[in-house]
């Protein structure tokens, strides 16, 4: 569909002429997008996305543009411009056929920027880690998955939640045992619970059981520790932490 053009009613109209030419800057636009798109020439791609997005806003291109934008830009490592792209297609266009597109590539901006803070996570304090970003992409393959559970995307957006939840628990963890090594065990358990209930199927299950029967068993909870010992007992036999006759054998802790 041609672009409507509104002029004056006091001034002559446009020509057939001006209007091919406005048409044609278009798709002329679009076609050095794509092929921006195509030779990994996203800058490029992003310059025209971008005009057609400002020039163009109810163009025959103009959805397509702004998803495409949202690609380009996460490709640029611009991944909070993503997020804003993503946002935005979101807002204006919830029915369309490709917003699941958007959602993945909202969730996948957020899990490339956490990568950044990957790298650095084992030479940190524990108790000083922001683990905001990797919360806030699991969060955002939680509700892509949830709204779209039959997506071509929800394979790896599952997968990468796997990975996140493990980290996102053993984070927790990590501040729990913590807490342990000075005494904290109201706070070291407080973190146990929180792995159990929001990560139960993560690969720490089982040191966050075991941390909770620690901190039962040294805050003299003993009814407490002794239920959280049975449900490791029963889902993890043969955890470390169990001797060859199958007692639990508390941590020894240098404070």
């Amino acid at each position: 569909s041609s672009i409507p053009f509104f002029g004056n009613d006091d001034e002559e109209g446009a020509s057939d002429a001006e209007i091919e030419a406005i048409n044609t800057t278009e798709e002329r636009a679009y076609s050095l997008a794509q092929r921006g798109l195509r030779s990994s020439n996203f800058s490029a791609a992003i310059e025209q996305l971008e005009l057609l997005e400002a020039r163009f806003p109810f163009g025959r291109f103009a959805e397509q543009a702004q998803l495409e934008l949202i690609y380009a830009r996460y490709m640029t490592f611009d991944l909070e411009g993503a997020r804003s792209s993503a946002d935005r297609f979101i807002r204006l266009h919830p029915g369309h056929d490709s917003v699941d597109y958007a959602y993945y590539l909202k969730g996948l901006s957020a899990y490339r920027d956490s990568n950044n803070l990957l790298d650095s996570l084992l030479s940190q304090d524990p108790a000083r880690r922001d683990m905001a970003p990797l919360r806030e992409a699991y969060a955002d393959f939680g509700l892509f998955l949830n709204r779209f559970p039959e997506s071509q995307y929800a394979p790896d957006a599952q997968q990468r939640m796997v990975h996140l939840r493990n980290i996102l628990a053993r984070s927790e963890l990590a501040v729990a045992d913590f807490y342990l090594r000075r005494g904290g065990y109201i706070a070291a358990s407080n973190r146990a619970r929180f792995v159990l209930e929001n990560y139960p199927d993560s690969e720490a299950r089982d040191d966050a059981l075991a941390t909770l029967v620690e901190c039962n068993w040294k805050l003299d909870l003993k009814d407490e520790a002794n239920s959280a010992l049975r449900v490791l007992a029963l889902n993890h036999p043969e955890y470390e932490s169990f001797d060859d006759a199958g007692n639990f054998v508390l941590a020894e802790r240098i404070r």
